[in-house]
């Protein structure tokens, strides 16, 4: 951790005209592992998205092969870029090979952020 930053106080933020997402994967039985090797893959290129400003992999606890994806993007022209992206295709050429069924993608209007400022400054040293 940082030297004298107050990691005890969550950071804040309105997202007025942000675009959010919630995704629904559903492996093969048996594949989630599969599933999970192309998500991370895409995942490390995000770097390359820089209006891509929140994606969180979340992994069901009741269903073994459900994957959820929590994605926000800074505005509608970033949704669009995410789309047109050499990683975002990647992702759709490989990821089929594992689903069950297609995704199921739950739009949303971010309002409000808050996030513990510990949790960015801990080592994710995968």
């Amino acid at each position: 951790m940082s030297e004298g930053r107050d990691f005890t106080e969550p950071s804040q933020a309105l997202l007025p005209g942000r675009q959010g997402m919630l995704v629904r994967l559903q492996a093969e039985e048996g594949h989630r592992a599969g599933l999970l090797d192309v998500v991370h893959r895409y995942t490390d290129g995000l770097g390359d998205e820089p209006g891509t400003e929140v994606f969180i992999v979340h992994l069901d606890p009741d269903d073994e092969d459900i994957v959820w994806l929590y994605e926000v993007f800074r505005d509608d022209q970033a949704l669009a870029d995410h789309r047109s992206t050499s990683g975002f295709a990647m992702l759709m050429e490989e990821l089929p090979e594992y689903l069950a069924s297609p995704p199921g993608v739950l739009r949303m209007d971010p309002l409000r952020m808050s996030v513990q400022q510990a949790v960015l400054a801990e080592d994710w040293s995968l």
